[in-house]
């Protein structure tokens, strides 16, 4: 549903409970809502209070765009798509970030001398007048969508100039090597301007949804990059002198040893940001011009623990189900690095019955704990190896054993010969696709019968990022691409979606990413082509001919779908 917006300024009168009648009747009369879900929503304004229009959202009996345009046609105010206006850097320079956040509001533009204001909630008086006050020309409220709003402000307010002037108050510390020691150490109060820098890059990292953040001392500068959705972009270039600053300042937190800098060290920390706790892997490695430091987000409230939304067509993910029933056996999943395998991996173990049954993980590192599940995490310095580990949670009366990776002989086999005495292992392992990573099991040292009895099925995947759904439009594409997309649905096209580039996905025109699969099931044909040491080509041909689609086959599927696009799904596959 639409509405049409009207550049009027807000009527500051209070609404009172018929104004809400009104809302609810104009829902009713669009067929939006049901009697029932009204009365029901009506019972619990009056039981627990709050506003209509949250109560009906949150009980899902509406959907947000809906809801926004009906309210903008009620309080006779424009409604802002927010996915669709650009915002003005003018307009944001007018109203500083703690404001925006704190009345969940953003500025779009000036207009005629006055602010246009995207507002949750237009009927708070005290926040018109505070943005009055603070910016001194007239406010033209709007009405937006609150997560559009709180999502706005994330990817608009970078903290560029913040860490501006909290390097100019930390370059005047790193003279000395004693100064510098004496600043980070007086963590008293952690206010020191390298805690301040540390803090705001964090912070910018994981609302711009970044999974990495690098730290790369060069000769003249220090590189700051983000990797977004698979892809590094620099953020920052910084004074190079504040890079033992900033890493100092990481260790302390990540309890990592500040006077190392010549071997590698990893750590491991949690930062709090908007209410929630994020945890942070660090790794610090000496380079030519000092500690290069990368700082892994693990952002629990972003991470995909469910299989259906990894990507899985919903006849695929049925089938894999099916698969992960199976009482014993090993289910690998392959892939490179930054496949999405551990992400698979916890999404398959929450599938499973966690209170009938014993799940017990050996990982490097636990990246995501689980309630009702035994994580143990790798410590090679104390001698627990995936192998060892392994081996011990054998005598632990396990029904489902979780490997994070089989990268040795001997937690392959040890991981096979569990898998045939009865036990449901899972684990990942390093090869292109379905079929290599059967051959990467032989070449590891497990017998190829014992490959043969012992796997269920191969998961194979890939990463590719989505287009954004905001400024998504058809364009047209070079022959590669056109061949490629015939090639694997034959079908013929020559247009595809591509982001535009826009606010929202920070104009590269991809938001998000998806998972591109192919399953390999282990037929009794497959089982003697492997027993016989038959070449990879012979076994994805034979999976081929029982039904199995291929990952390229499946990416061009989802380009067809607008999910993603032929560039992707090329660079994924054949980039390896």
């Amino acid at each position: 549903m639409s509405a049409k917006n009207k550049e009027e300024q807000v009527s500051q009168s209070n609404k009172d409970d018929a104004a809400s009648k009104n809302l609810g009747q104009m829902l009713l009369e669009s067929s939006l809502i049901t009697q029932q879900q009204l009365d029901y929503a009506h019972e619990l304004q009056r039981t627990r209070g709050g506003k209509l229009s949250e109560i009906l959202t949150e009980q899902r009996f509406v959907n947000a765009d809906d809801l926004v345009a009906m309210l903008s046609i009620q309080m006779n105010l424009p409604y802002i798509d927010l996915k669709r206006h650009k915002i003005q850097p003018e307009a944001l320079k007018l109203i500083p970030e703690f404001m925006a956040r704190r009345y969940n509001i953003v500025p779009l533009d000036v207009v005629d001398e006055a602010l246009v204001v995207v507002m949750a909630d237009p009927e708070d008086i005290q926040a018109i007048n505070d943005i009055v006050a603070q910016t001194g020309i007239k406010v033209n409220p709007a009405i937006g969508i609150p997560n559009d709003i709180r999502d706005a402000i994330d990817l608009n307010y970078k903290a560029t100039d913040a860490i501006s002037e909290e390097v100019k108050r930390l370059l005047p510390t790193v003279k000395g090597g004693e100064a510098r020691l004496i600043q980070i150490e007086d963590d008293s109060a952690a206010e020191t301007p390298a805690a301040r820098t540390v803090s705001l890059l964090l912070s910018q990292a994981i609302r711009q949804r970044a999974s990495d953040l690098h730290f790369e001392p060069q000769e003249d500068r220090l590189r700051i990059r983000y990797r977004i959705d698979g892809v590094l972009h620099d953020i920052a270039s910084l004074p190079v002198d504040i890079n033992p600053v900033l890493v100092s300042r990481v260790k302390i937190l990540a309890d990592m040893n500040i006077a190392e800098k010549r071997l590698p060290q990893d750590g491991q920390m949690s930062f709090s940001i908007d209410g929630r706790e994020v945890d942070i892997r660090v790794a610090t490695i000496e380079t030519a011009y000092g500690e290069k430091m990368v700082l892994r987000v693990l952002d629990k409230s972003k991470a995909m623990l469910n299989l259906g939304d990894l990507g899985f067509t919903t006849e695929r993910m049925e089938h894999y189900r099916k698969l992960l029933a199976v009482p014993y056996g090993l289910i690998l999943v392959a892939g490179p690095t930054g496949a999405g395998k551990t992400t698979t991996l916890y999404a398959s173990v929450n599938e499973l019955d966690r209170l009938g049954r014993n799940i017990v993980t050996i990982e490097d590192p636990v990246e995501y704990l689980f309630n009702d599940i035994n994580q143990t995490q790798v410590n090679v310095k104390a001698g627990l190896t995936f192998a060892a580990g392994l081996r011990a949670m054998l005598r632990l009366d396990p029904d489902v054993i979780l490997v994070g990776e089989m990268r040795d002989s001997d937690t392959a086999k040890t991981g096979a010969q569990a898998a045939m005495t009865g036990h449901l292992v899972l684990s990942s392992v390093h090869a292109n696709d379905a079929a290599s990573a059967l051959l990467r099991l032989i070449n590891l040292g497990v017998e190829p019968f014992m490959v043969s009895t012992s796997v269920i099925c191969v998961v194979s995947q890939r990463m590719v990022r989505r287009v954004c759904p905001h400024c998504s439009e058809l364009v047209e594409r070079p022959a590669e691409e056109r061949l490629a997309y015939e090639r694997a649905t034959g079908e013929p096209q020559g247009k595809f979606y591509y982001g535009a580039g826009c606010n929202f996905c920070a104009d590269t025109g991809y938001l998000g990413r998806t998972g591109i699969f192919e399953i390999l099931t282990m037929s009794e044909e497959i089982r003697q082509m492997v027993v016989k040491q038959s070449n990879i080509t012979e076994i994805r041909e034979k999976a081929a001919e029982e039904g199995m689609a291929g990952m390229f086959k499946d990416g061009m599927l989802k380009v067809k779908e607008g999910v993603t696009t032929p560039s992707e799904v090329i660079s994924k596959i054949y980039a390896v």
